[in-house]
């Protein structure tokens, strides 16, 4: 009579590390291989931005800026002079802009300038002199509110309903 087949142990497949360095090492390791696929994947995306893959969108880069009511904010303005709006979606300040408003009707004489003086580069920021309607510009010379230069065509105030005060900036954010 023969006798009945002696079963094997199955081989144990998830059998961790013997040595303690390689307990200490292996999920170290697999924690760097996934956080550089991490970063792969998010420079990946960055690049493919970056070389214009995709349009600007109202969410990051909004063509409108709503600024209040316009009764509200020409009477800042006459009060504390014209509002400064600082970088607006750069981190240089490059796009930095001012608002001005001149006259009793708060729905008309609305007028927006870049932060720099006409004709001069961007990087010669002006500095408010707070209160009034004058700048100091990079060489240190004072000048009015209406020697700043003038935003490119599709840069303006709107007015809406005779009430709300927007700023298009589709001049710059290319909506």
């Amino acid at each position: 009579m023969a006798s009945p087949p002696i079963e094997q142990p199955a081989p144990d497949r998830h059998r961790p590390p013997r040595s303690v360095f390689a307990r200490a090492v292996l999920p170290n390791l697999a924690g760097l291989v996934a956080i550089g696929l991490i970063a792969l994947l998010l420079w990946a995306i960055a690049a493919y931005i970056s070389r214009g893959g995709t349009e600007a969108s109202e969410s990051l880069a909004p063509s409108q800026l709503r600024v209040g009511s316009v009764q509200s904010v020409a009477d800042i303005i006459d009060e504390d002079g014209p509002v400064i709006f600082p970088g607006l979606g750069t981190t240089t300040g490059a796009r930095t802009i001012v608002l001005d408003h001149t006259g009793d009707d708060p729905t008309v004489g609305w007028v927006v300038y870049f932060a720099h003086p006409a004709g001069s580069d961007p990087s010669c920021g002006v500095e408010q002199i707070i209160g009034t309607r004058s700048f100091v510009d990079c060489t240190g010379a004072t000048i009015d509110v209406s020697e700043l230069s003038p935003p490119p065509a599709g840069v303006n105030p709107v007015v809406e309903n005779g009430r709300q005060l927007s700023i298009d900036l589709s001049g710059v954010t290319g909506g």
